[in-house]
């Protein structure tokens, strides 16, 4: 059985998304983790200050990924 291109993109999107939602999930418990500790706010600020960007960019992954999944089905 040969597997199309549009296949490769349906699991090259899955892959993304979940490497997105990975990074999600690692931002939740890096900034939970804070929390817990009860930084001070300048502490505090550099934590969100790292996980912000890391954030943004997970979750524009995760965009992505669906993205292209999308457009795998609608095409095959």
């Amino acid at each position: 059985m040969t597997s199309s291109p549009l296949e490769w993109l349906i699991w090259i999107g899955a892959t993304l998304s979940l490497i997105g939602l990975a990074g999600l999930v690692w931002c939740i418990f890096s900034v939970s983790r804070a929390k817990r500790a009860k930084l001070d706010d300048d502490a505090m600020r550099l934590v969100l200050k790292k996980a912000i960007p890391l954030n943004l960019g997970a979750l524009f992954l995760s965009v992505i990924g669906l993205m292209l999944v999308i457009l795998g089905v609608f095409l095959t």
